[in-house]
């Protein structure tokens, strides 16, 4: 496994596998858990190169979110990429990336304007950036993407058919924990009791996709049965419930086609996001 730091050497490297080899993306923040490396494994499949790349993106923190405090271990890291047999791994410095001077950023209108980006106002700006930035100098064939984060993936799947940039977006379902939290580096925040609250978030879903089964289509009464079981026990602050479009992500009244349930909380000071598809049958 190689690791490399620099952009160029990145680059002239990527130019010379591009010859006669597929490389396989995985971006990444580090701090890697299954649900990443679930990721590595289908970026195996696809390719036969798999880089991943480690950089903590500071453009997509707000001014009053995490980006000190955002867990990093590199060594870890490495020793679960090797274990995986990774053949690169892409670390950049921050002045790699945002060099002095740096003033260019890629937005994706009206998607951005949904869900997490109503408060995180500027965060899928950062997003798509760096992004964009990786797959200029990665160039991979193939990157994957959890649909964990399912509004960042839509962002990079417009920003991609859009810019007609020449790789494939492929998703990959959320990865859960064996009772139900979606895998994310910031469970590590998560105090013992808070971590048992925290699968109401999970419960919550499972409820709403029963009733939707059963036959129910509207929006509002998904929506507070949502609420319902998040509001059972102290401890989680709503930020928002949401049932919309699952390509426009925009709210809508009734489920006609398939539509998406997302759900962002904080439970203590963590900020917790999570996802279903509600999919009809045509």
């Amino acid at each position: 496994m190689k690791t490399i730091t620099i952009v160029k050497e990145m680059q002239a490297l990527s130019d010379q596998l591009r010859k006669d080899k597929k490389i396989a993306l995985v971006p990444t923040m580090g701090y890697l858990h299954e649900g990443h490396l679930a990721l590595v494994r289908k970026a195996r499949e696809l390719g036969d190169v798999v880089v991943v790349s480690i950089f903590v993106n500071p453009t997509q923190f707000g001014p009053k979110e995490d980006l000190a405090k955002y867990p990093r271990d590199f060594d870890r890291d490495a020793q679960l990429l090797d274990s995986e047999k990774t053949d690169i791994i892409f670390y950049p410095d921050v002045k790699e990336i945002y060099p002095d001077g740096y003033s260019t950023y890629i937005e994706v209108r009206k998607l951005q304007d949904h869900l997490c980006g109503k408060t995180r106002v500027g965060h899928f700006t950062g997003v798509a950036t760096v992004v964009a930035k990786l797959f200029n100098i990665v160039k991979p064939h193939f990157a994957v993407f959890g649909q964990k984060d399912y509004q960042q993936l839509k962002i990079i799947e417009k920003m991609v058919r859009d810019l007609n940039m020449d790789v494939g977006i492929v998703p990959y379902p959320t990865v859960r924990e064996s009772d139900g939290l979606a895998m994310s580096s910031r469970n590590t925040y998560l105090g013992p009791e808070e971590r048992r609250t925290s699968l109401l978030i999970s419960a919550s879903m499972a409820e709403a996709q029963q009733r939707f089964q059963k036959g129910e289509r509207k929006a509002p009464v998904l929506r507070r049965t949502v609420e319902e079981v998040l509001r059972s026990s102290d401890g989680i602050d709503i930020e928002y419930v949401s049932i919309c479009d699952s390509e426009t992500l925009e709210e809508v009244d009734e489920i006609k086609k398939d539509a998406v349930l997302a759900i962002a909380c904080r439970v203590g000071k963590t900020r917790l996001i999570d996802n279903t598809i509600f999919m009809e049958a045509y």
